[in-house]
C-alpha cells in the first residue's frame, strides 16, 4: 500500500515551486483514494510535504542556487564549450544565465568603446560597431547547445512512453493474477519481482503519472486483499519494511546538519523517491514511522523556504538600492551644463555610479530588465547631449585650429628674413594676433604654440647672433623701463585727483619702450605688474567711491528730469551690469581651456585674470549705484 508521503512526487517528478498550488490539489484527490487504513492516519499532514520540492527532469528549471559571478566572456565562452561538448545534461536555468551574464558583459563592452570613441573627439554618427569574435563563438557553442536539448529531451519523452509500456505491461500481470485466487500464495514471489520491476522504472508522461500510479496501487491493494500468507511471512514483511523506512528517516534527520541547504534539500527528494517505493508496515507503526520522516522533512523544507526567503529579499534590497541610482543619474542629467568644465565633472559622478551599479546583485526577475533600462535611458541621454555639445565645441576648435596654423604659416614665411627691424615688428604683430584666438584642445594647443615659437625664436635668435648693436639696444629699453617703474613706485606714495593721469601716462610710456634681453624680460615683467597692480587696487578703490559719491550727489538731478528718470538710470545700470557679467564669465570660461604649462601662457593668463578683477571691480560699482537708485526711490516713497 502506498504511504501519504509518496503523494509528494508525480510520475517520479517533485513538484516545483510554482507547481506547489496544482500539485496540492493532486495530493487532495490521491488522499481520499488511498485505503482508509492509511489515509486516516497520514492524510492530515500532505501539504507540508511537497512545499518547494525540485523537478528531477534534466532539461527543466531548478530551483536557483548560488552563481558563479563571472568576470570576462572569455571565461563564460569556456563555460558554454564545456557544457556543449562535454558529457552533461545542459540544464536550462545555468544556459540562460550564461547567455545574460555574456550579454550584459558584451554590451557594456561595447558602450565602454563607444565612450572612449566620443570623448576622443569621434563623432558618433560616423561611429560603427565592429564583429565581435568571441560573440560569434559564444553564438555557435549556444546553437550547439540547443540542439544537444533538444536531442536529450527527445530520447527523454522517448524513454517516458517506452516505461508507461512497461508499467502498463505489470499492471496487466498483477491484474492476471487476481484473477486466480488460489493461487495467489504461489505467485507471491513473482508478485514482488513485478513490485522491483516497478520501482526500477522511473519517469512516464506527466499526464498520464496520476491515472497510472492510482490504476497500480488499486490492483496491488487487491492483490494483498486476497493473499493468504502465514503471519510469519507478513510479519517479516513488515519488519524489512519498517527497517527500510527506519533508515530513511535517519538520513533524512542528518540532512538538518548538512551546510549546503540546496544539497540537502535534492537529497530529501531522493529519499522521499525511495520512501514512496517501500512496500507498508504494520498498521499500528505507520502513523509514528511516518510522522518521524515528515517531521525531519519539514526541518529541511522550512531551511530551504527561508533560504529563497533570504535571496527574494536580497533581491529587493537591490532593487531599491539601484533605484536610488536611477534617481541620482537622473538628477545629475537634468542639471545645467555651463561649460565643458561641468560637463565633465558630471560625467565623472556618472561613471562612478555606473561604477557602484556593477557592485550590485540581480534585482527581482520582473523588474530585473526593466530597472536596468531605467539607468542605462538616464546614461544614454546624458552622454548623448555630452556628444553634441563637444561636436558643436570642436567645430569651434577647429576654426581656432586653422587660424593659428595660418600665424603658423606666415611666422615660418618670416624666419629666415635678415630685415631685422620690419621683420621683428610683423612678428610681434602675429604674436599678438595669436593671443586673441580662441582655444583649442590642449594636446593640439602645445604643438601648434610649440611650432609658432619655434619659428619666431628662429628669427630672433638669428637677430640676435647679428648684431651687438641690438644688443645694446635692447639693455637700454631694459634701462628705460626700470625708470618707468621707479617712478610707478612714487606714484604709489603720492595722493591727488591728478595721480591716475599720471599712472596712465606712466604705462603708455612703458608699452611704447621696445625689447629688452631674453634672460631679464620675465624679472622686469613681473616686477612692472607688481607695482602696477597694487597701485591699480588702490586707485579702483578710491576711483570708485569718488564714483560713487558723484553719481550719488547728482540723483536728485536726474530725478527732476522725470518721473520715469530714475527708473530709466536704473535700467541702464542694470543692463550694464549683465553686459559686465557676461564678459567676465566668457574671460573665465576661457581661462579654463588656456595652456598654462609654458611661460607664454602664465603671462596671459596673468593679464587676463587682471582684466577680470577689474571688470568684477565695475560690477561692484554699477551694483553700488543701482542700490543708490533704489534707497532715493524709496526716500521718495516715504
Amino acid at each position: 500500500m502506498m504511504d501519504s508521503q509518496d503523494k509528494t512526487l508525480v510520475n517520479g517528478t517533485a513538484a516545483s515551486p510554482v507547481e506547489e498550488q496544482g500539485q496540492n490539489e493532486v495530493i487532495k484527490e490521491e488522499v481520499a483514494q488511498m485505503p482508509a487504513e492509511e489515509a486516516t492516519a497520514e492524510s492530515t499532514s500532505q501539504v507540508e510535504t511537497e512545499e518547494a520540492a525540485p523537478t528531477e527532469d534534466a532539461l527543466a528549471p531548478t530551483e536557483e542556487e548560488p552563481r558563479k559571478v563571472y568576470e570576462t566572456k572569455a571565461e563564460i565562452l569556456e563555460r558554454v564549450r564545456e557544457i556543449a561538448h562535454g558529457e552533461e545534461t545542459p540544464q536550462k536555468d545555468e544556459v540562460d544565465y550564461l547567455k545574460t551574464a555574456f550579454y550584459k558583459l558584451h554590451i557594456a563592452e561595447r558602450e565602454a568603446k563607444l565612450k572612449a570613441y566620443i570623448d576622443g573627439g569621434g563623432d558618433p554618427e560616423q561611429y560603427q560597431i565592429t564583429p565581435d569574435e568571441t560573440e560569434e563563438a559564444f553564438k555557435a557553442e549556444m546553437g550547439i547547445i540547443k540542439e544537444k536539448r533538444a536531442k536529450i529531451f527527445k530520447e527523454q519523452e522517448a524513454e517516458k512512453q517506452e516505461n508507461l509500456t512497461k508499467k502498463l505491461a505489470i499492471i496487466e500481470k498483477i491484474k492476471t493474477m487476481i484473477t486466480t485466487p488460489e493461487d495467489a500464495n504461489k505467485s507471491y514471489k513473482e508478485f514482488q519481482t513485478l513490485q522491483q520491476q516497478w520501482r526500477e522504472i522511473k519517469n512516464v508522461p506527466a499526464e498520464k503519472a496520476n491515472e497510472l500510479w492510482r490504476n497500480y496501487q488499486l490492483y496491488v491493494e487487491q492483490f494483498y486483499d486476497m493473499l493468504r500468507l502465514n503471519s510469519e511471512a507478513r510479519e517479516l514483511d513488515f519488519k524489512k519494511n519498517l527497517e527500510a523506512k527506519t533508515r530513511l528517516c535517519e538520513v533524512a534527520e542528518k540532512l538538518a546538519d548538512e551546510e549546503d541547504v540546496i544539497s540537502a534539500f535534492h537529497q530529501l527528494q531522493k529519499l522521499h523517491q525511495e520512501y514512496r517505493e517501500i512496500g507498508p508496515v504494520a498498521k499500528e507503526q505507520r502513523e509514528e514511522i511516518w510522522n518521524r520522516f515528515k517531521a525531519a522533512s519539514t526541518v529541511i523544507n522550512k531551511r530551504h523556504q527561508q533560504h529563497f526567503e533570504g535571496i527574494r529579499a536580497k533581491e529587493e534590497e537591490n532593487l531599491a538600492r539601484k533605484t536610488a541610482l536611477c534617481e541620482q543619474v537622473e538628477a545629475i542629467a537634468a542639471e545645467e551644463n555651463k561649460g565643458s568644465g561641468d560637463w565633465e565633472k558630471h560625467t565623472k559622478q556618472i561613471i562612478d555610479l555606473q561604477a557602484e551599479w556593477k557592485t550590485i546583485g540581480f534585482a527581482p526577475q520582473k523588474m530585473n530588465v526593466k530597472i536596468f533600462e531605467r539607468f542605462r535611458a538616464a546614461c544614454d541621454d546624458f552622454f548623448g547631449r555630452k556628444a553634441e555639445y563637444f561636436k558643436t565645441l570642436k567645430d569651434t576648435f577647429k576654426e581656432n585650429a586653422e587660424k593659428k596654423r595660418a600665424l603658423i604659416e606666415k611666422a615660418k614665411a618670416l624666419q629666415n628674413s635678415t630685415e631685422w627691424k620690419s621683420t621683428g615688428d610683423k612678428l610681434i604683430a602675429l604674436q599678438k594676433e595669436w593671443k586673441t584666438i580662441g582655444m583649442v584642445p590642449k594636446k593640439l594647443g602645445d604643438q601648434l604654440w610649440e611650432e609658432f615659437l619655434g619659428a619666431c625664436n628662429k628669427f630672433f635668435e638669428a637677430r640676435k647672433a647679428a648684431g651687438v648693436g641690438q644688443h645694446g639696444e635692447e639693455y637700454a629699453n631694459l634701462s628705460k623701463k626700470r625708470e618707468v617703474i621707479e617712478k610707478l613706485k612714487a606714484a604709489a606714495e603720492q595722493t591727488g585727483d591728478d595721480i591716475q593721469a599720471k599712472v596712465q601716462k606712466l604705462v603708455e610710456e612703458y608699452n611704447a619702450i621696445g625689447h629688452v634681453p631674453f634672460k631679464e624680460k620675465d624679472k622686469v615683467y613681473a616686477e612692472y605688474h607688481a607695482v602696477l597692480d597694487k597701485l591699480y587696487k588702490d586707485l579702483n578703490i578710491s576711483v570708485a567711491k569718488r564714483r560713487l559719491n558723484n553719481f550719488k550727489q547728482n540723483l536728485k538731478q536726474v530725478a527732476e528730469r522725470g518721473e520715469s528718470a530714475l527708473d530709466n538710470e536704473r535700467a541702464r545700470l542694470f543692463r550694464q551690469y549683465e553686459a559686465i557679467k557676461q564678459e567676465v564669465q566668457t574671460y573665465e570660461n576661457n581661462l579654463g581651456f588656456l595652456n598654462a604649462s609654458s611661460k607664454k601662457g602664465n603671462s596671459l593668463i596673468d593679464e587676463m585674470n587682471r582684466k577680470v578683477q577689474k571688470l568684477k571691480d565695475d560690477m561692484n560699482l554699477v551694483r553700488e549705484k543701482i542700490k543708490a537708485i533704489d534707497a532715493e526711490n524709496k526716500e521718495k516713497e516715504s
